[in-house]
């Protein structure tokens, strides 16, 4: 059972420094791609929005697997 904990925790954190690595700090997702970021805020939307969600989803996830592996 450990041994799962640990695997599919790995897969979490790999997926986790994904999402983390596609958002882009100061400018949208269209800027980390080449496209002109302009100095104002915009919000989320479309897949920005979704890849932000995923991102804070695998955190709580990586969390929760941690505490489980602690536990057990």
């Amino acid at each position: 059972m450990k041994e799962y904990l640990a695997i599919s925790q790995i897969i979490v954190a790999i997926f986790l420094i994904l999402s983390i690595l596609l958002q882009k700090r100061g400018g949208g997702l269209g800027a980390a791609f080449g496209g002109g970021g302009g100095g104002f805020y915009a919000t989320r939307r479309g897949l920005e929005k979704k890849i932000f969600w995923l991102t804070i989803i695998f955190g709580i996830i990586f969390v929760v697997l941690a505490l489980l592996n602690l536990i057990l």
